[in-house]
């Protein structure tokens, strides 16, 4: 089971009852977190998320409204005595946009492993239990969508294991993954695991303008959580001037993915009730959630 909650749904600045965009997953006591917003640590204390153990943070990019909550959360970490690496995976530039903001919080008991994501295209990292898929997206500066995979352990088959006459004492540690030796005999965990079983596949893409790419990208996601910076089909013309998306363009690639359940976010300040415009979005894909600040939800194995 993966706790999925919407830290902030805001775009460009930050409204009255809306804070800057951020979203946090939570797996096996783990936490990746997607952007950084203002707000950000303030939502993780509401909910009584802790923030000690957030292991990942991807960036899509670095306009001010994903990443200015950064410095701020990497002191907290500290002051709550995290000393365990921390990965932060971003564009190219992030090195110096990271080291900069750090001029703030300088001293840092924890390591920061920088990665940046040079060029175009797509590329997948496996960080601990998630691998991470990102794609760059149409924004008028380097800007990644990013999906996350997790892998869903397969059951152990006695049967099976009986039938391939692999020694009991074995069991455990093929169930784990080892591959074990026995004299002439070399067992590995196919002979004890059964079929391979439906993982959870979240994706998640702002700033950008829809795209064929994005379309693959995103196929299958249990939940598909992406921009509506607009609700009007009437602002698709701001929307292509500044790069970004309304609801029913949203909608629109949630069904051509074939998604189980879309997120809207990233709301224009200009946009104080998304509400009024959300039919534009089920209208054509219907199992769509309009995102509020601290929208959580448990998403689990099918």
């Amino acid at each position: 089971m993966l706790d999925l909650c919407l830290l902030g749904c805001g775009g460009s600045m930050p409204v009255p009852g809306r804070y800057l965009t951020s979203v946090i997953a939570s797996y096996n006591g783990r936490k990746l977190l997607i952007d950084c917003g203002e707000g950000t640590q303030l939502s993780l204390k509401i909910l009584g998320w802790k923030i000690k153990n957030i292991d990942i943070i991807l960036f899509t990019h670095f306009h001010a409204d994903h990443i200015a909550g950064l410095p701020g959360l990497l002191l907290t970490m500290a002051n709550s005595g995290r000393t365990e690496p921390v990965s932060i995976m971003g564009p190219a530039g992030l090195s110096k946009v990271v080291n900069g903001l750090r001029v703030i919080a300088p001293l840092l008991p924890y390591k920061i492993n920088l990665i940046e994501l040079c060029g175009r295209g797509s590329c997948c990292r496996k960080i601990g239990d998630f691998t991470i898929n990102a794609l760059s997206v149409d924004h008028y500066m380097p800007c990644f969508a990013y999906s996350l995979d997790i892998t869903r352990n397969r059951k152990f088959d006695k049967n099976k294991a009986l039938e391939n006459k692999v020694p009991i004492r074995f069991w455990s540690r093929l169930q784990r993954g080892e591959t074990m030796e026995d004299k002439d005999h070399v067992y590995d965990p196919d002979m004890v695991l059964g079929c391979k079983r439906p993982g959870l596949k979240i994706s998640y893409c702002t700033d950008s303008r829809p795209t064929e790419a994005l379309v693959k990208f995103i196929e299958g996601s249990d939940v598909f959580i992406c921009e509506g910076m607009y609700g009007d089909n009437e602002d698709i013309p701001k929307a292509v001037k500044y790069k970004h998306m309304v609801f029913s363009e949203a909608a629109l690639l949630a069904v051509r993915g074939k998604v189980r359940e879309l997120w809207l976010t990233h709301f224009s300040p200009s946009m104080p009730h998304p509400d009024i415009y959300l039919k534009n979005a089920k209208d054509i894909f219907e199992n769509t959630v309009l995102g509020r600040d601290r929208y959580e939800k448990s998403i689990n194995f099918r």
